[in-house]
């Protein structure tokens, strides 16, 4: 299993009313940061969101100037768009094409593309779109688009969504024939739908890791089946969560009941309408509770939560790779976490848990492109 961590620029009123002049700007700063302590401390993968109108819940609405400057503070660490929205009304699939290829010869070689088509009516309407059911057809149109865009050569489209006159699309890939692939998945039918066009998943935890294992079955099944959108197949399903692994177990679970974690998790179905509500989650503008001491306690002795010492969040990573999950990437600043302790976790982190996991030092995206087309 590899490990990663999610920037998303979440920026609750907590903060702001903390810091009513720079608080924006200081958070994003943090993330940076935060990522170079993560880049440092082994994690793979750092994921950055895209996402836009969203006050509180994310400011990252240019992910593309976010990871381009990340790249350059950064040596080995990925860098990956979770997401880049490729529906045309948001984003030209050409100018995602050319951010794409940019970002991949700017980080060496270490981009890798997460696509989605955006989960919030407030950004679709926002664009210009109002029928929610369009995007699915937008994305579906492009994705496959984009690989031939990278292709040497001219290229021109004519579609319902998008049309070109034959251009050259500039620059091509630094990596050949091109970045890996990935899409969001937020309902089950989309981690079919993946797995069949040969694309990496990215999802998130909302509970335990019992309730993904099907999804996850479902996908590794089919992507044995795969026919490929792009020029090879990324069997990866990855999962983001929530971390904050210290020495003191006690400590960190007492840190973890005051950093806003529930209103972050309300925010998310209020802004991603997209999203069936499950039940435990209040209707806005009710908040649902922060945990306690001994609500946290009890998810660490059954491992659904990687929060207490190294021994406990080593029990709860177990869990997740147990269900097949390739990548598991936490989304610690998408909580009012101080820097200085996600910095110390993910430093904990990488001293302990780690090594036990991830002893292979080439991204699983490496491998498996060099595997499929042999360079």
């Amino acid at each position: 299993m590899e490990f990663g961590i999610f920037n998303s620029l979440y920026l609750p009123k907590r903060l702001r009313e903390a810091d009513p002049v720079n608080a924006e700007h200081n958070r994003l700063m943090d993330e940076v940061r935060w990522t170079q302590a993560a880049d440092k401390a082994g994690f793979k993968y750092t994921w950055a969101t895209e996402h836009h109108f969203l006050d509180e819940y994310s400011h990252l609405s240019a992910s593309e100037s976010f990871l381009a400057y990340v790249a350059g503070v950064t040596e080995r660490i990925h860098i990956g768009s979770g997401i880049f929205n490729i529906t045309p009304p948001v984003n030209h699939p050409a100018r995602i094409a050319e951010r794409t290829a940019m970002l991949d010869h700017l980080s060496g070689g270490r981009f890798e593309l997460g696509m989605g088509r955006g989960s919030s009516s407030t950004e679709q309407k926002g664009f210009g779109i109002d029928d929610p059911a369009l995007t699915k057809l937008m994305f579906d149109e492009v994705v496959a688009e984009l690989p031939k865009m990278w292709a040497d050569g001219t290229y021109s489209f004519e579609g319902k969504y998008f049309s070109m006159p034959e251009r050259n699309v500039l620059p091509k890939p630094y990596t050949r024939p091109h970045p890996p692939l990935w899409v969001a998945a937020g309902n089950p039918g989309t981690f079919e739908k993946a797995a069949r066009m040969g694309l990496g998943v990215l999802c998130f935890a909302h509970n335990s890791p019992s309730e993904l294992a099907p999804l996850i079955e479902v996908y590794k099944k089919t992507i044995e089946k795969a026919e490929p959108v792009g020029g090879y197949i990324n069997n990866n399903v990855m999962v983001t969560s929530q971390m904050l692994c210290l020495e003191d177990g006690d400590r960190a679970r007492q840190i973890a009941t005051d950093i806003t974690m529930s209103y972050q998790n309300t925010l998310v179905y209020r802004y991603l309408d997209t999203f069936p509500r499950p039940d435990w989650v209040p209707a806005w503008p009710n908040v649902l509770p922060e945990p306690t001491v001994e609500i946290l306690k009890e998810r660490a002795k059954v491992g659904t939560i990687c929060i207490g010492d190294p021994d406990e969040v080593e029990k709860a990573v177990q869990g997740y790779q147990d269900i097949g999950a390739d990548q598991l990437v936490f989304g610690m600043l998408s909580t009012t976490m101080p820097l200085e302790v996600a910095t110390e976790a993910v430093e904990t982190f990488g001293r302990y848990i780690i090594p036990k996991f991830d002893t292979d030092p080439v991204h699983s995206t490496t491998r498996q492109r060099e595997a499929q087309v042999g360079r």
